[in-house]
């Protein structure tokens, strides 16, 4: 079972708050024996092509810096190796070899920093993105984290300063955010700061049995989300990962909230609703209730037919 690490905050929030305790407190559930999951859903490990780096999609690569973070989410599609301290932060030899397939690869012109958390280590970031951003082929910096949330606190100069290596090119922070309690006031500040540096924020949400799976929560989070000048970018359906299936929300529920949700809430308030197509390639858009599909199969962007799942 995947490790237990709360920040102080992350503990009072998880006393006062059910659906922040559901994300993070372990459960008997994760221990379930389910069919039709997986370890590596996204085939990460597949398409790693060097200690480090994922390349999947042509003109972007996924920077895994460390497979640490302040809190773990027990719906994590990394499951597998999150919280692998002694194996999971790249080296300076890592770095280099991720320069030299990057030079190799000139079609690769955006970097996404995930994990882990990459705020979690700001010096290796630091190094990171003045060896890999600097390259002049490098035209896009996305940063995944979720440290506002896990300790704001640590949302700190560190941070800010590793973050600010970042030159004469936009930087994008993706923030996720599962419920609108997660909103406190340490959390928002933690965002400003975040905001300071970057040229805009984006949040990520997944739908979660017992956590998020009502119309009238996704619509406070959205909205509050929007108000600080966070902009909803992906909800994701949960990834059938092992270990997580009890967060999975039945499919006919979660696109009649999405379908509700368009309705109601402004273009730049309402995510994408997306699967991350399980053993697939491709971010693929589920259409809402406003047509007719068939539910139970679609196809990735490599037009492989998928079962849901």
């Amino acid at each position: 079972m995947l490790a237990t690490r709360l920040s102080p905050n992350l503990k009072k929030l998880s006393a006062n708050c059910p659906f922040i305790a559901r994300q993070f407190v372990p459960s008997e559930l994760e221990t379930a024996d389910e069919e039709n999951v997986f370890d590596d859903p996204l085939m990460e490990e597949e398409h790693t092509v060097t200690r480090g780096l994922v390349y999947k999609y042509g003109n972007r690569a996924l920077v895994l810096l460390t497979m640490n973070c302040a809190a773990y989410c027990r719906f994590c599609t990394r499951r597998r190796k999150v919280s692998d301290i002694e194996k999971g932060i790249i080296t300076d030899k890592d770095l280099e070899n991720i320069r030299k397939y990057l030079l190799k690869n000139k079609q690769i012109k955006e970097l996404i920093f995930s994990g882990g958390d990459p705020l979690t280590v700001p010096p290796l970031l630091k190094k990171a993105i003045k060896k890999l951003a600097a390259l002049p082929q490098i035209k896009i910096i996305r940063v995944g984290t979720r440290l506002h949330l896990s300790n704001p606190a640590a949302v700190n100069k560190g941070v800010i300063d590793a973050l600010k290596q970042v030159k004469n090119k936009p930087l994008y922070l993706m923030v996720h955010f599962e419920h609108p309690a997660e909103l406190t006031k340490p959390v928002i500040a933690a965002i400003k700061r975040l905001q300071s540096v970057s040229t805009m924020l984006f949040s990520q949400s997944v739908s979660l049995k017992g956590v998020n799976d009502d119309e009238e929560t996704l619509y406070k989070l959205f909205t509050s989300l929007i108000e600080i000048g966070v902009k909803p970018y992906y909800h994701y359906r949960c990834d059938p990962v092992k270990g997580a299936e009890h967060f999975i929300m039945d499919f006919d529920k979660e696109i009649e909230m999405m379908t509700n949700l368009r309705k109601r809430l402004s273009g730049l308030a309402m995510p994408l609703y997306i699967i991350d197509s399980p053993n697939g390639s491709g971010k693929v858009p589920v259409p809402l209730n406003f047509w007719k599909f068939d539910r139970s199969n679609f196809k990735d962007f490599n037009g492989k037919k998928l079962e849901l799942l």
